[in-house]
């Protein structure tokens, strides 16, 4: 097959300018900022820019076809995580761990408690906007009895919820395992270190800082205290802790070379794991005959998701058939920089526009994940790097996470744009972590 036919489409004769991009980045935030639906936008700032810079008609739906390919892998995993997101959100079983953790912790540990129960729920497969609703009544509720600041417990559940979304099943992480054809287990892996890096960071700033700013008001915690309908501890864990056990599998025997549970032999592929641990979790919690409800709730829960990033693989088609790659090489080059950095800068750059975590992995995997391999870059590298670099600044004031925490911490739009330069804090020692981990390898 020609190099110039990629994912059935030839790119041979397209070539889309600095302008188009330019241009279909542009109107896709504006649209998205003025609250058009992402997916609509992106695709609408492809169709314009993709004009503009010297597409014909016919090659526009090449493009988008290409973007779209790109991504049908990721959307068919995350069509099947939603299932898990299903059981943990509709059972309770997402709330119960949270509650659990700061239970367990103590108004003592209370900055932790409310940071690590964030992280948990987000690390086990709760998409994060969603994540950050079910915390942030908790998260209320003990800011308000240990008189931590508003301030503080929002950068809380934000920065664990950044902690926990580097190692989750979630889209972000199925977009950087497949931009590097990794499996997801060991992207999850890689950013195990980064994402400890990242609660720890949110821990010392909060506790910074908890006293400052506007704070929690007894109107804030009506009801949060609520648990009586929710399902044990441990019948609430039995999912996640099965499909993270399935997961690991794979690299445990890769590592100690066990070959009836390598990755050759038993391929544990999220497509199939994500809905059978969360079948024997609902058996477990006696919800069997609501599988189907809770599967169907799950996948609808998604369907945003699933959208948003075919919007972004169409920018990633545009990107991809542009002279945008070479551009950022070169400026790289010219700069004495390593193209390895394209990894975490492609990712910072697209997540900030899009205001999403998994559309900057996308866009950037899409555009430079074949030039970051061909400078040597191992892909586990790349793949945690790009990671963690698209959750650098992406909560923005047009991303989903901005919006739910705003919603659920209970704050004005000028409260919560104060925690933002705290949260690219955490965003940033995150990706330095990763880059200083993965990177000594490549410059040695």
């Amino acid at each position: 097959m020609s190099s110039n036919i990629i994912y059935g489409v030839n790119v041979a004769d397209i070539h889309i300018s600095i302008l188009g991009v330019v241009l279909a980045l542009a109107i896709s935030i504006f649209l998205i900022i003025r609250k058009m639906n992402p997916a609509l936008a992106m695709f609408t700032g492809v169709f314009v820019g993709a004009l503009a810079g010297g597409a014909n008609l016919h090659q526009v739906m090449d493009i988008v076809v290409l973007g779209g390919r790109q991504v049908v892998g990721v959307n068919i995993r995350i069509i099947a995580g939603g299932f898990l997101a299903g059981v943990l959100i509709e059972t309770g079983s997402a709330e119960t761990i949270a509650r659990a953790i700061v239970k367990g912790l103590g108004e003592r540990l209370a900055i932790l408690a409310i940071a690590l129960s964030a992280a948990i729920v987000v690390g086990v497969g709760v998409f994060i906007p969603v994540g950050m609703l079910i915390v942030a009544p908790i998260a209320l509720s003990v800011a308000y009895k240990s008189n931590i600041s508003k301030y503080a417990a929002i950068l809380a559940i934000s920065g664990g919820g950044k902690a926990g979304n580097i190692v989750s099943p979630n889209a972000n992480t199925f977009a950087a395992a497949n931009a590097f054809d990794l499996p997801l287990s060991e992207v999850m892996i890689g950013g195990a270190i980064p994402g400890l890096v990242a609660l720890t960071v949110t821990v010392i700033l909060c506790t910074l800082v908890k006293r400052k700013n506007f704070q929690v008001v007894a109107e804030d915690i009506e009801g949060a205290d609520d648990s009586s309908t929710l399902p044990s501890l441990g019948k609430a864990s039995v999912a996640p802790a099965i499909v993270i056990g399935l997961l690991i599998l794979n690299p445990i025997g890769d590592i100690l070379g066990i070959g009836a549970i390598s990755s050759a032999t038993l391929p544990m592929d999220p497509f199939y794991v994500l809905p059978i641990g969360s079948v024997i979790g609902l058996l477990v919690m006696g919800k069997g005959r609501q599988i189907a409800e809770i599967a169907q709730k799950g996948a609808i829960r998604m369907a945003p998701v699933v959208l948003m990033l075919f919007g972004a693989g169409a920018i990633g088609g545009l990107i991809t058939t542009s002279a945008f790659p070479s551009m950022m090489e070169n400026t790289l080059y010219q700069l004495g920089i390593p193209v390895a950095f394209l990894a975490p800068l492609s990712s910072t750059i697209f997540s900030s526009a899009a205001g999403s975590h998994s559309a900057g992995v996308i866009v950037g995997g899409g555009a430079f994940a074949e030039t970051i391999l061909h400078a040597g870059v191992p892909a586990m590298a790349g793949a945690v790097m790009l990671h963690t670099g698209g959750g650098f600044i992406d909560t923005m004031p047009h991303n989903n996470i901005f919006l739910a925490s705003q919603q659920g911490m209970k704050c004005t739009m000028a409260e919560r744009i104060k925690v933002v330069p705290l949260e690219a804090i955490v965003g940033g020692m995150m990706t330095l972590t990763s880059v200083v981990l993965y990177m000594i390898g490549f410059w040695s």
